[in-house]
């Protein structure tokens, strides 16, 4: 099935949110969230299926969606979705959430130069450019809201995740370098850094992390739509004075030392 671009039911004055990765997890969710909101949404991944899927539950929910097919681990294509957006929307981008991953783990000396090119295009170039193509019309109007879906891993190391952490905390760093040059015009850029949340991608493994969950405070692995609400309120006027911060989802981990 080809993409979903549904002009003949856009509303003129709509506000558009889009979100990468939005095909499954911590990504659907907020793009189910943010619809409810009454965002008009762009949904965005690698699978055309899924992406269709994703538009249509939010459609069965009464909101609005287009799916847009990339590979964000290629700065081409992510130069080429742009312009799709552009041509499928009816108006400004008012919400933008860098939730895509990509990359794998390994140790350093086993890391392949694909694996870390993969991190760093995904968590870190393609956030860049949709944000270079983007943000400027945000700060135009005065208006606007970016928020950077990171990770624990901007604040605790683990062995064997290098390029993934480290294309996280360039992803962090993004967060504050927009806030210096954005904010004062209007556009605040946040972040939010989850945990351990129980996705498909890592449903099969939960039982692997059984202690590690046990020991949260929470005592339990997150839902991917507990992100997504943190995401909901750092776009939402109630976060109107928020703006270059991280705000940590993870059951406690972060603040709780290990006995």
């Amino acid at each position: 099935m080809s993409e979903h671009n549904h002009l003949e039911t856009s509303t003129p004055g709509a506000l558009w949110a889009l979100v990468t990765g939005s095909t499954s997890g911590i990504g659907r969710a907020t793009a189910a969230g943010l619809a409810q909101d009454g965002y008009s949404v762009i949904v965005t991944g690698r699978d055309r299926e899924r992406a269709a899927e994703t538009r249509r539950s939010i459609e069965a929910e009464g909101g609005r969606a287009v799916d847009l097919v990339a590979d964000l681990g290629d700065p081409a294509a992510v130069r080429g979705l742009v312009e799709r957006i552009r041509d499928a929307i009816d108006g400004p981008l008012d919400v933008l959430v860098h939730n895509a991953g990509g990359g794998g783990f390994a140790p350093t000396e086993s890391t392949p130069e694909e694996m870390y090119d993969a991190a760093f295009n995904v968590h870190a170039k393609a956030p860049f450019i949709l944000t270079g193509a983007f943000a400027p019309a945000m700060a135009e109007r005065g208006r606007g809201a970016i928020v950077n879906v990171g990770s624990l891993s901007t604040s605790m190391a683990a062995a064997g995740t290098c390029a993934f952490q480290a294309s996280k905390a360039a992803l962090s760093m993004m967060t504050r370098s927009w806030t210096a040059e954005y904010g004062p015009r209007g556009v605040r850029v946040n972040s939010v850094d989850p945990g351990f949340i129980i996705t498909p991608v890592n449903e099969g493994i939960r039982d692997m992390y059984g202690t590690y969950l046990a020991s949260l405070p929470a005592g339990r692995g997150g839902d991917p739509e507990e992100v997504a609400n943190a995401v909901r309120f750092l776009v939402s006027p109630k976060a109107s004075y928020i703006n270059g911060t991280t705000l940590t989802v993870d059951g406690g981990k972060t603040a709780v030392v290990a006995m």
